[in-house]
């Protein structure tokens, strides 16, 4: 299951959307059997938590938090862990992209996804940005 939490007032959540694009996403990497919650914030916002977990004090597009399952819980029952996309900057960035902002959400929720699944592209080589790419043609966004 997908929880979206919406903590920002400048731009509508399509909160059923997001859920089933990220159920689908989940499925597409292959980590379909777990949860994960995505929260829409604002760039400043985003920009305390960037400071405050990064040391970065700069708006940011997409923080993931990956969650680690309790003593008790299996890995497969766990929650993924939770995904902060700032809608403001997803805004900006899909204007200078000419993309819409439906797109523009999509590729964050699936870049972070794929953070919460253990990829990293700062440390990959490419590996993540290639399988990005490729789940982004079978996503078709």
């Amino acid at each position: 299951m997908v929880e979206i939490i919406n903590r920002q007032r400048r731009h509508n959540v399509q909160a059923k959307r997001w859920r089933e694009f990220a159920t689908e996403a989940l499925r597409a990497i292959g980590a379909g059997q777990r949860d994960a919650t995505i929260v829409f914030v604002s760039d400043a916002a985003i920009r305390k938590l960037n400071c405050q977990f990064r040391g970065k004090d700069s708006a940011t597009d997409v923080l993931s938090f990956p969650s680690q399952p309790e003593a008790f819980e299996t890995e497969a029952e766990t929650n993924h862990g939770e995904i902060v996309i700032s809608l403001d900057r997803a805004q900006a960035q899909a204007k200078e992209s000419g993309l819409t902002l439906v797109n523009e959400v999509e590729q964050l929720i699936l870049h972070g996804l794929l953070h919460l699944c253990g990829h990293d592209h700062a440390t990959d080589d490419g590996e993540m940005n290639r399988l990005e790419l490729k789940l982004r043609r079978k996503l078709g966004i």
